[in-house]
């Protein structure tokens, strides 16, 4: 075939094709009776091999290489490409991850757009009052996107800087749920720590909701600060993580005092009373009963005043005295 033909089945332009043919990639080594360029079946095969090879990122000249170096490694040079691929899409990814944020922030000019870069740029400062700072005005006439607040919460180590970061997401609503629930799945316990103290500051159904998710959490720590915020909302899934609490006396105080929030019901006190075998265990809810109002709380308590350790049947009798 001629090279125009070979161009038009290849879809390689005649000019690469030429470029090729001087580079020693593909070189034709026969000619036409009229003195053009002729590709063989072998050119071709070999044209469309240098077009695979291209494809994968080497260079023309690693082509070469690949192509007629028989000691030529192809495992380490891909190797070598997927890591430079994979270090462009981290960079495409990071860059479209800024321009989204920028462009949720509603730029009206480019010094909106400059102005949202730096405020964005300050939140990755080393400096923690720039961080601080930018958290703080976050919540004004240029703010940062919510995404970037809670991204920038869950990294941050400094307590007067995530304060401020909690209190701009507060304000933010429910923009910020996604990226605090993945928070809360962190291998990290520290990002898993900062997620669940931002989301009990945020008054949002969607909050409630990761809330809720929260309270079959494998850390134990995720649970508890869940159930304390859950009840201070009245939701009563909250109860059985706050009787496990007051049981393992692990906040067991504040728990006591949540479930007390939460009214008095027959079934938790119940549940409260089962399972009391160790002597901490009941002078816990014994001490717990007192923040809980209504008659099977009362019915608890005369019940454990007539307990075999001292201490539980003291308590229970000083809390009765106190409430008469």
């Amino acid at each position: 075939m001629l090279i125009g033909e070979v161009a038009r089945r290849s879809g390689v332009s005649a000019r690469m094709l030429r470029h090729y043919d001087r580079l020693g990639l593909v070189q034709p080594n026969s000619r036409s009776s009229t003195g053009y360029r002729e590709y063989s079946p072998e050119d071709v095969r070999r044209l469309f091999h240098v077009e695979s090879l291209r494809s994968l990122g080497l260079s023309l000249h690693d082509v070469g290489r690949a192509l007629d170096d028989p000691s030529f490694a192809a495992s380490g040079l891909v190797d070598e490409l997927a890591a430079r691929a994979e270090e462009r899409v981290a960079r495409d990814t990071e860059l479209l991850t800024r321009l989204r944020r920028v462009g949720s922030a509603r730029p009206d000019d480019w010094d909106d757009v400059l102005g949202t870069v730096a405020m964005l740029g300050d939140l990755d400062s080393v400096s923690a009052g720039k961080r601080q700072s930018a958290a703080l005005a976050s919540v004004g006439d240029r703010p940062i996107p919510a995404e970037a607040l809670a991204e920038a919460v869950l990294r941050e180590p400094a307590t007067n800087v995530a304060g401020a970061l909690r209190w701009a997401l507060a304000q933010s609503g429910g923009h910020a749920i996604a990226p605090l629930r993945r928070g809360l799945h962190s291998p990290d316990p520290d990002v898993r720590r900062r997620a669940v103290d931002t989301v009990v500051e945020i008054a949002h159904p969607d909050a409630t909701d990761v809330l809720r998710e929260a309270l079959v959490h494998d850390d134990a720590q995720i649970r508890r600060v869940a159930a304390l915020e859950l009840a201070a909302r009245g939701m009563t899934d909250a109860v059985p993580t706050l009787i496990e609490m007051v049981h393992d006396g692990a906040n067991d105080v504040d728990a006591a005092d949540a479930l007390g929030l939460l009214g008095s019901d027959s079934s938790t006190v119940a549940a409260l009373m089962d399972g009391l075998d160790d002597v901490a265990v009941r002078l816990r809810v014994t001490q717990a009963l007192a923040s809980i109002p209504g008659p099977a709380a009362v019915q608890a308590l005369q019940g454990l005043t007539q307990d075999a350790d001292r201490s539980v049947a003291l308590t229970a009798e000083y809390i009765l005295g106190r409430s008469e």
